[in-house]
C-alpha cells in the first residue's frame, strides 16, 4: 500500500480527506425515498446537522454541489438588487450566480486576500435598498475569513438579508446560525465536513423564508419553499443521493462524539501551525513567503500562501506530490503567485506537521534549482 493510500497525506483546500468508516457507510442499501426507512435515516441526519449549523431550524439537503444552494438563496431572494462583497474568486461566482439569475448586482471590490470595510459596506446600504448582501465567509482562493456577526446587523438595519457561504467555513470557523441571526447559510459535503462530494446543506431563517415566495423566478429545483415543505416530513423534494447520506449520517455522528467546539479548536490549532511554519520558512530560506490573507482575518480551514518571485505554485505542488502529500495550487488571479494548504476536516496537528515538513523540503529542492 503506498503512502497516498492512507489516511493523512491529503490537504487539498477541497475535496478533503474521507475517513474509511465514512467511505464504507455508502454501502448501505437502497430505500424508497418515500418510506419510514429514509424518513428515520433523515431525521437522525437533521439532528446531527442541527447541531453543526447551530440551529433549531430545518437543514435543507441537497443533491448538488453548493453552487446549487448559491443559486437557490439568490432565486428565493425578495426583488431588488443584491450587494455582492468581492474579495476573492467564490465571492465573484456568487455575483456571477445573481447575474444569470437576472438579478441588478451592486459590486463591492475589496483586494484579494483582504476583507471589505464594513464603512464601505454601510455607504452602499445606505445610498439605496438592497434586498441581499452575498458574502463568503471563508474565501477558498486566498483564505480570508470575514466575521460575519458585525456585517448581519448592519444589513439587518438597512433591511438587506445576508446570504452566506461558508462552504470553507462551516464545521471549522464558529457559525452560530440562529443566535447570529444569519438568514441563508450554507456549504458542501467536501470540505470542513470531511463528506463526499455531491451533497450541500443550508438554513433559511423564518424570516428569510417567509419573504422567498416573493421571489419572482424561484424556479423548482432549488426552490427553498419545496424544500422546507419536505423537510417537515423528513423527506427531501427529489430523489437524494441516498448513498450519500448514509455517509453523512456516519459523519455527523462522529462529529457529535468529538463536539463542534472541540472541532472547532482542532482547526484553529491546525491553522495557527500553518501561519507559524510559514513565518519558520521565511526564515530559514531568507525568502518572503507570506500568507495572503491578514492577521485577525485568516481562515482556520484553509492558507494560501504567497510565494517569492521565481517559484510557481505549480512547482512546489509537484515537488510535494513527489513526496506522497497532495497540497493545493494557487486559484485565479493568485493561482501563479501562491499554493494553497487545506487544513480542515478530520486532520490533525500531528499530520499536518508530516505535510509542513514534506513542504519545506519540496520548497527547498525547487529552490536550488531555480
Amino acid at each position: 500500500m503506498s503512502e497516498l493510500d492512507t489516511f493523512g497525506t491529503f490537504f487539498l483546500p477541497g475535496p478533503t480527506e474521507v475517513r474509511q468508516e465514512v467511505l464504507d457507510a455508502m454501502r448501505g442499501p437502497m430505500l424508497p425515498h418515500r418510506g419510514a426507512a429514509f424518513e428515520s435515516l433523515f431525521a437522525g441526519l437533521q439532528s446531527g446537522l442541527r447541531g453543526i449549523f447551530r440551529t433549531s431550524r430545518p437543514v435543507y439537503v441537497s443533491s448538488s454541489s453548493a453552487t446549487g444552494l448559491m443559486e437557490a438563496a439568490i432565486r428565493c431572494s425578495p426583488p431588488g438588487p443584491i450587494l455582492a462583497m468581492i474579495n476573492g474568486a467564490f465571492s465573484e461566482r456568487f455575483a456571477q450566480i445573481a447575474r444569470a439569475c437576472e438579478r441588478e448586482v451592486v459590486e463591492l471590490t475589496t483586494p484579494w486576500g483582504e476583507i471589505a470595510d464594513l464603512s464601505r459596506v454601510e455607504m452602499l446600504l445606505s445610498s439605496r435598498a438592497f434586498s441581499a448582501v452575498t458574502v463568503v465567509h471563508s474565501e477558498t482562493s486566498t483564505g480570508a475569513l470575514t466575521s460575519l456577526p458585525p456585517l448581519v446587523t448592519l444589513a439587518h438595519q438597512y433591511g438587506a438579508a445576508v446570504l452566506v457561504d461558508s462552504v470553507t467555513g462551516l464545521a471549522g470557523s464558529p457559525v452560530e446560525t440562529d443566535a447570529w441571526d444569519i438568514d441563508f447559510v450554507l456549504t458542501g459535503s467536501q470540505k470542513a465536513l470531511a463528506m463526499p462530494p455531491g451533497l450541500a446543506f443550508g438554513v433559511a431563517s423564518q424570516s428569510f423564508l417567509a419573504n422567498a415566495p416573493r421571489g419572482v423566478s424561484r424556479g423548482l429545483y432549488f426552490d427553498l419553499v419545496e424544500f422546507e415543505q419536505y423537510v417537515r416530513k423528513n423527506q427531501t423534494p427529489n430523489t437524494p443521493a441516498l448513498s450519500l447520506l448514509y455517509a453523512a449520517a456516519e459523519q455527523c455522528a462522529h462529529i457529535a462524539a468529538e463536539t463542534i467546539e472541540a472541532r472547532w479548536a482542532r482547526h484553529a490549532a491546525m491553522a495557527s501551525t500553518t501561519h507559524q511554519w510559514v513565518t519558520t520558512l521565511a526564515a530559514q530560506t531568507y525568502q518572503p513567503f507570506s500568507v495572503v490573507a491578514p492577521a485577525g482575518a485568516r481562515s482556520p480551514t484553509v492558507t494560501a500562501i504567497r510565494i517569492p518571485d521565481g517559484l510557481t505554485g505549480d512547482a512546489i505542488v509537484r515537488a510535494v506530490a513527489a513526496r506522497g502529500f497532495v497540497i493545493g495550487s494557487g486559484y485565479g488571479q493568485l493561482k501563479s503567485r501562491t499554493f494553497r494548504i487545506g487544513h480542515m476536516g478530520d486532520h490533525t496537528v500531528h499530520g499536518l506537521r508530516r505535510c509542513l515538513d514534506a513542504t519545506a523540503d519540496a520548497i527547498g529542492e525547487v529552490l536550488k534549482a531555480r
